[in-house]
């Protein structure tokens, strides 16, 4: 009789014991979701924006934050599913990699997630109402580590996972890496901006100077602007691309460089970009004058590979680039930010039309992917956008040569009878590398983009 009691004592122990472990394992753990290394060699980032705040619900591939380095913005994407319990930093905190940006209390185990690859290996124990369902990292086709919400999307795409590369821990495949091996990932996934819209240039009016529209609009701006003396110094972190423009145009300076001036006039410019506007407006686009720019000095640049070009560390090498990405010096709420369109020999007008507005808005959002920074071959840098004329543009390096372009005047000149004529000019500034860039070489470039631009039909007439 007594043993009897004492095996039921035991068994309901037994059971007590078994119900305490599974609560146990059904705690919402709370664990550190820690800044990711996002490559070439960046050590901590500036956080610009949190998209969630404490107590909100998120799930995986959910953005979590954007953050700037001093190359390019990068969104974080979250990899769990929970709810954020604590955010480590405050919008303009610099976070290093390795640390933790926020707390997310996991809805699971973390132990499930964690479990090491030996202890899933021993067993194979069939599911049961106590246990839930089989974890996330379980290795179900042998080797390979996914979530069931990527799993889904392979299946969806008939993907095999096991050719697919994981970028996560321990190699666990992530959303990104699938749709990176679909060859679906867009600058979106690096940069985080999306639904890119074109911005509008004012166009130049028929008979007035663009420079005094530009002027009157300058002037009421600057009138409707209130400015009040700091009432003490105030200390500026140096941070996002401006920490990027200090090392550049260091090294920048210690190029030898010199300097080629000349004047174009653009009249037949600006009758075929008149006559251009309702077309490209018809297809969308936004039409500058700087895509025109772009595709005169590209056609140069085939006669003159040598300015399209960068060199190597030891200067031992002067490596002409088949591709022409031409840069754009542009100014951002965050400073000076040079991104590049690439394959300019191989776009239209318009086609590069399109990517300089994506730029200018991603620019404007501070958004600018490192895939837009890297690659650059050739810089343009239209400072007549801010009203002026000339300019002493500094080389970005490793490239040989950059141009500085100045607004459009109405101003008096001859024509070919010696009369005095209104005539649209531009003023053009370039500078080269002198160590491998002759003055001769500069000079012929230069006449030759200013025959594309005074001749824009001819222009055309070499598009593909």
């Amino acid at each position: 009789m007594m043993a009897a009691r004492l095996l039921g004592t035991s068994s309901k122990l037994a059971k007590l014991t078994m119900h305490f472990h599974t609560a146990r394992v059904a705690f919402l753990p709370i664990v550190q979701f820690k800044l990711s290394d996002i490559g070439e060699g960046i050590a901590e980032v500036q956080v610009k924006e949190w998209y969630v705040k404490e107590g909100d619900t998120i799930s995986q591939f959910d953005k979590v934050c954007e953050v700037q380095s001093d190359k390019a913005a990068v969104t974080i994407s979250s990899r769990y599913d929970g709810v954020v319990r604590k955010l480590y930093h405050d919008v303009d905190g610099m976070a290093r990699v390795g640390q933790a940006l926020i707390d997310v209390e996991i809805e699971g185990s973390v132990q499930e997630e964690e479990q090491p690859k030996k202890e899933a290996s021993k067993s194979t124990p069939q599911p049961s109402k106590e246990t839930g369902s089989a974890p996330e990292s379980t290795q179900s086709d042998g080797k390979v580590l996914a979530t069931p919400a990527v799993r889904r999307i392979a299946i969806e795409n008939k993907v095999k996972l096991s050719d697919v590369r994981g970028s996560g821990r321990e190699g666990r495949i992530l959303k990104e890496d699938v749709l990176r091996f679909l060859g679906q990932v867009s600058a979106d996934h690096v940069s985080g901006s999306t639904n890119i819209r074109t911005t509008h240039q004012a166009p130049s009016p028929g008979a007035k100077s663009v420079s005094s529209q530009f002027q009157a609009e300058l002037f009421l701006q600057t009138v409707n602007l209130k400015y009040e003396p700091l009432k003490e110094d105030v200390s500026v972190p140096i941070r996002g691309y401006t920490r990027a423009m200090i090392k550049t145009m260091t090294e920048a300076l210690k190029i030898p460089h010199f300097g080629y001036n000349d004047e174009i006039n653009v009249d037949a410019l600006v009758k075929i970009r008149g006559e251009m506007k309702d077309f490209a407006k018809e297809r969308h686009v936004k039409l500058s004058y700087m895509p025109f720019f772009i595709k005169a000095a590209s056609l140069a640049l085939l006669e003159f590979p040598g300015l399209n070009a960068t060199t190597d560390d030891k200067l031992e090498h002067v490596i002409h680039k088949a591709s022409h990405n031409v840069c754009l010096a542009m100014d951002t709420p965050g400073g000076l930010v040079v991104p590049n369109i690439k394959n300019c020999e191989q776009r239209s007008i318009f086609e590069i039309a399109q990517e300089i507005n994506r730029l200018m808005e991603a620019g404007k959002r501070q958004q600018i992917g490192r895939e837009d920074l890297v690659g650059g071959t050739f810089t343009l840098s239209n400072i007549g956008a801010i009203g002026g004329t000339y300019a002493s543009p500094v080389i970005f390096p490793p490239q040989v040569a950059i141009g500085a372009i100045g607004k459009i005047e109405r101003l008096p000149r001859f024509d070919r009878h010696d009369n005095v004529i209104a005539a649209n000019v531009i003023k053009v500034s370039w500078c080269a590398d002198h160590r491998v860039v002759d003055g001769a070489t500069m000079a012929r470039f230069s006449n030759r983009w200013k025959f594309y631009l005074e001749h824009p039909s001819a222009m055309l007439a070499q598009l593909k």
